[in-house]
């Protein structure tokens, strides 16, 4: 009985998109996120540099920064450094990265907390080397009716139906470039074998 049940677990902690600390510092994501903040938009790219999905999200309304206790969304390349809520429930609240057992739906009066899932990003520059210390994330927000206009404290906000969806495909240790331009005529990368 007891055999069954760890490998119950550690089925579930191999699934795809559960992944939550990297592990293979060696291994090459397939995405490359970029968000602009300009577009107030988010382009999913594949290994070839292909744009597949694009999202709308919200950045900071400080403006652009990545000074601790500033609110800003810092620029640059960072990674995906954790992956927090895999299965919780859509609208599922966390604090401190630990869901609070309350569940919100979308546009909740009143309320503005981090919701569904949380991408845990580390700044790979030092332009963004605070980023992971000052708890920067792509996550879901309680408030999806202002996704579009940069009104976070310097995370990256999604419609949790969004995050869910980028959350289950995107692998801890992608790469995300948080640009100030947009994403339209960005040139295609090609990441390197």
């Amino acid at each position: 009985m007891l055999g069954r049940g760890l490998l119950a677990v550690a089925a579930l902690a191999l699934a795809p998109g559960c992944g939550t600390f990297s592990r293979n510092k060696g291994h090459r994501p397939r995405n490359e996120i970029v968000v602009s903040v300009a577009d107030q938009r988010m382009g999913l790219y594949d290994a070839e540099g292909k744009l597949v999905r694009t999202f709308d999200v919200s950045t900071s309304k400080f403006g652009l920064g990545d000074t601790p206790g500033s609110y800003r969304t810092p620029l640059g390349l960072h990674r995906v450094a954790a992956k927090i809520g895999c299965n919780a429930p859509m609208g599922a609240v966390f604090k401190s990265r630990r869901m609070t057992g309350e569940v919100l739906p979308p546009d909740a009066p009143g309320r503005d907390p981090i919701v569904t899932r949380i991408l845990w990003l580390q700044g790979l520059e030092s332009q963004n080397g605070n980023a992971y210390r000052r708890y920067i994330y792509i996550h879901g927000t309680a408030e999806e009716r202002n996704i579009g206009k940069p009104v976070s404290y310097g995370c990256v906000r999604m419609r949790s139906t969004d995050v869910v969806e980028l959350y289950n495909v995107v692998p801890v240790g992608a790469k995300v470039r948080i640009i100030e331009g947009s994403l339209r005529g960005r040139p295609p990368r090609r990441q390197r074998a």
